[in-house]
């Protein structure tokens, strides 16, 4: 049975970027546009892994989600996915992040546009072949 990996991105592009790369590499890829959608979806399907946008609705919805899924009031099942977090807000601001137990709970964090490659990388590491 493939792995399936949540794809949380506002921008339907860049939700395709991710889905191919993923989809040849034999993983099965659901989608969300908005951070409730990507909620609902993580909620409901448990996937292997989520990656994850940070600039939606508003400029820290990623982080907000994140908080969600990764928080102390998080269920455990939604504790255990990993996050591979995107984002081109390194782009915008000065600011500087990094994955952070408390502030920022995911396992990765890549620069947009992602490369293929790169992503890959980054998921086979997290999800190691069964």
């Amino acid at each position: 049975m493939a792995r399936k990996i949540l794809v949380i991105d506002d921008d339907p592009d860049v939700l395709l970027a991710m889905r191919l790369p993923l989809e040849r590499a034999g993983f099965e890829v659901v989608d969300a546009l908005n951070e409730d959608e990507g909620l609902e979806k993580a909620k409901a399907l448990l996937p292997d892994l989520i990656i994850l946008d940070v600039m939606m609705g508003t400029h820290t919805a990623g982080f907000q989600l994140a908080q969600e899924l990764h928080g102390p009031d998080a269920p455990e099942a939604l504790r255990r996915i990993p996050i591979v977090m995107v984002t081109a807000v390194h782009q915008t601001t000065p600011l500087r992040f990094r994955p952070d137990s408390d502030y920022l709970p995911v396992e990765a964090f890549l620069e947009k546009p992602v490369d293929p490659r790169r992503l890959l990388e980054e998921v086979h590491k997290l999800l190691p072949s069964e």
